[in-house]
């Protein structure tokens, strides 16, 4: 089959075309004809050398894909030959909370991923994917979407009437836009460019702050809420101060990235002062992932993919998505 490896971590170079032999199914494991893959923030860290958890290299990269299961061992319950599905992050995260034994099996990191033409899966590490999605949207789902609905639904407890604020136009920030407007939220999105900010209205965003322009954009997040401050921060920058300047007595913010680096601070007077709630989200569960695509079939949610890029380009899609001029997610289809 063939497939890309990342055979170092020292940068895009390191990422090759290669072959590899049919995976073998065994009893509880799934073959998934993968038809197309989308990229995160977590995929170019881990080319660059700058992800903080465990790789093995070489390594099958991009935690995210979906496609159609091909063969299934004879334990396999989760799932049957041709269901459309998509892997889990964590390949053994059902349910309940995360433990650091589950985090030692991660799609393109600790484990195989999915840029390749067949993708060997646990029978119990994947979900079926909305119907009405393409395997293009399908597979921005696992990471990107899944870390949002974490953060803003299943430990946020997001409510009708809430207020989010979204940094960024990236994929997680563009998914919680769209969570929030499903959920009756009212939603402040950041950004430097006033052309992302304008797409980001017309997906619904309330309020929009150019940060370039408005730095100290915490300021304008207080004026936009009446002093109040948001219900919930998805923190995908690592900008905490500010963020933490932006909440409400009681709010919430999820930590999700350190875009910004790892060194951000957390004021513990803010923090005890107003008793802010801060969650650290580690994407989700299969649990999770079922709930939110129940969400995703009601509501007729269509993810926003800004480029796709074919399985023979997939190192331009990595160039391109490092640029960081996307919004919402870069997919690369299988020709």
């Amino acid at each position: 089959m063939k497939c890309y490896e990342l055979q170092g971590t020292s940068g895009l170079d390191a990422l090759k075309p290669a072959e590899r032999a049919t995976p073998q199914v065994g009893p509880r494991q799934v073959l998934v004809k993968v038809r197309a893959a989308s990229l995160n923030y977590r995929d170019a860290m881990i080319a660059g050398g700058g992800y903080a958890r465990g790789v093995k290299v070489p390594v099958i990269p991009l935690s995210d894909g979906a496609g159609e299961v091909i063969a299934a061992g004879a334990e396999v319950r989760n799932v049957k030959l041709g269901d459309r599905v998509a892997g889990i992050f964590f390949q053994r995260w059902l349910a309940g909370p995360v433990r650091p034994d589950i985090q030692e099996a991660a799609l393109g990191g600790t484990a195989d991923g999915m840029l390749t033409e067949l993708a060997l899966l646990d029978g119990e590490g994947v979900v079926r994917v909305p119907d009405r999605l393409s395997f293009a949207e399908a597979a921005t789902l696992p990471c990107a979407a899944l870390t949002a609905w974490h953060g803003l639904v299943e430990a946020g407890g997001m409510k009708p009437g809430d207020t989010v604020l979204l940094l960024g136009t990236g994929g997680v920030s563009i998914f919680g836009l769209q969570f929030a407007k499903l959920g009756g939220a009212r939603a402040i999105i950041t950004s430097s460019s006033d052309d992302k900010l304008e797409r980001a209205k017309k997906m619904g965003a309330d309020e929009t702050i150019n940060y370039r322009r408005t730095p100290e954009w915490q300021e304008r997040v207080r004026e936009l809420t009446n002093g109040r401050g948001v219900d919930h921060v998805l923190e995908v920058v690592g900008s905490d101060a500010k963020s933490l300047a932006s909440v409400r007595n009681g709010g919430h913010m999820a930590i999700i990235g350190a875009r910004a680096g790892h060194a951000g601070e957390l004021d513990r007077r803010q923090i005890l002062g107003k008793g802010v709630r801060i969650t650290g989200i580690n994407v989700g569960s299969r649990a999770m992932f079922e709930a939110m695509n129940r969400a995703i079939s009601v509501n007729g949610l269509r993810p926003a993919i800004d480029k796709t890029f074919p399985f023979s380009e997939a190192l331009a899609a990595y160039r391109d998505f490092s640029t960081g001029q996307h919004f919402g997610k870069v997919v690369i289809a299988m020709e």
